[in-house]
């Protein structure tokens, strides 16, 4: 029932706004940038923020958004971000998690890595099917999103750029294997990475790499003309 009731949050329009671009962000968002990004005033978006963080979608806290300390620096801001906890509802309930983790557990001792990652470029292939390998990082972001994998661009370096020149590689704030991941990683982001190397075509301009960082996807996706790292 707290998962009904915490993803009914989500029902109102200018709530799911709010959500959607505070989890977009992958960072701390305050009432003034949410409110102005979504165009609601800043008392409804405060009022519907707080709602969401009682319904355990976002976590909240405060900081200086001025990046100053001392006097002067202005008293502490409100600040979001998208929760860890995972919310799903199934009716009537099923545990396809249990499932995986037990899958994954005896793959694992049975050292089933190979066969794993095998299997798991196959159905990468018979996902993308007859069309050809992506064809650049902007068409690799919209198979990527479609898959929930939540991509954004960055500069290679480690500043967030949405748009530019200069090298760049796709980074991912979800990965839709995290729970399994979480407990068995090696074997669970070897497969992940072979089944984005299948969806995204191996043999194309991009490529997939492991590049594991917390809090995001353990594959990165860049253009196969650079150099391996």
């Amino acid at each position: 029932m707290e998962d009904i009731e915490a993803i009914a949050a989500l029902q109102d329009p200018v709530r799911r706004r709010l959500y959607e671009y505070v989890a977009a962000q992958g960072r701390e968002v305050g009432r003034n940038e949410a409110a102005e990004a979504t165009g609601v005033a800043r008392t409804l978006a405060a009022h519907h923020l707080d709602r969401l963080t009682e319904a355990g979608l976002l976590d909240s806290g405060s900081r200086r958004l001025t990046g100053r300390s001392g006097p002067g620096a202005g008293r502490p801001a409100k600040v979001y971000t998208r929760a860890r906890a995972e919310r799903s509802v199934s009716l009537p309930a099923r545990d396809y998690r249990t499932a995986a983790e037990l899958l994954a557990e005896a793959a694992e001792q049975a050292g089933l890595d190979a066969g794993l990652r095998a299997a798991a470029r196959r159905r990468g292939e018979a996902l993308r099917g007859p069309t050809a390998p992506c064809g650049g990082l902007e068409e690799a972001m919209e198979v990527l999103a479609a898959r929930g994998y939540e991509p954004h661009l960055e500069a290679v370096g480690g500043a967030e750029e949405e748009t530019g020149t200069g090298e760049r590689v796709v980074r991912m704030r979800n990965c839709p294997f995290h729970a399994v991941a979480e407990r068995f990683p090696p074997l669970v982001c070897g497969m992940n990475l072979a089944l984005l190397e299948g969806l995204l075509g191996a043999d194309g301009p991009v490529r997939a790499r492991m590049d594991a960082r917390p809090g995001e996807c353990c594959v990165v996706v860049e253009d196969s003309k650079n150099n391996d790292r």
